[in-house]
């Protein structure tokens, strides 16, 4: 494994009701044998929601994709030709994961070659990353909704959060004009 390789993002399936121990043995594993350079994040994302129960109203962490967790790790994978062989140290890894304890697989269409998640589709996903879009549109700007409930709607930017990744355009919906927040990813310059 070369020096510059750069950890990547990938999805293992787990039994249900598993994700969080698969998370701390991994954690436990990765620091017993000194492999936070090679594993450098494991990650069950949750979401707040608003549960209602004997009339009240309360607030709960729920798993945004049960029986999945997603591991950032450094491998080279995804470099491999089709009949080349993984490193040894490739193969420990992939071991090493695959056999914890509440761990069906890598999801891939490979079973022994998993294959990475892009920054952009973590991003859409709602799972932080430094990923940061390509904004080709500014304020003023007509553009294209090309994904979510509003595909091919077209408006205008009214406001742009680079912070949240959102615009901030005005929607037609029952004959009014309706502010909308879209994510970067889901529109497109005209």
């Amino acid at each position: 494994m070369s020096e510059d390789t750069e950890a990547k993002w990938y999805v293992v399936h787990t039994y249900s009701g598993y994700e969080n121990k698969v998370k701390t043995i991994l954690d436990k594993t990765i620091e017993k044998r000194g492999m936070q350079d090679i594993i450098q994040e494991i990650s069950v994302p949750t979401e707040d929601v608003v549960e209602i129960k004997d009339g009240k109203k309360k607030v709960v962490k729920r798993k945004k994709y049960p029986g999945y967790v997603f591991i950032k790790f450094v491998s080279n994978f995804e470099n491999l030709k089709d009949n080349e062989e993984p490193s040894a140290a490739d193969k420990e890894l992939w071991y090493l994961i695959r056999n914890t304890r509440g761990v069906t697989g890598f999801v891939c269409t490979n079973p022994n070659r998993p294959l990475p998640i892009t920054d952009s589709d973590l991003a859409a996903m709602g799972i932080a990353t430094d990923w940061v879009p390509e904004v080709n549109y500014s304020v003023g700007d007509t553009i294209r909704v090309i994904s979510g409930p509003f595909a091919d709607s077209i408006c205008v930017v009214e406001e742009m959060n680079n912070e949240k990744q959102q615009v901030k355009v005005r929607i037609s919906m029952f004959g009014r004009e309706t502010p909308v927040y879209l994510d970067f990813t889901q529109v497109e310059r005209i």
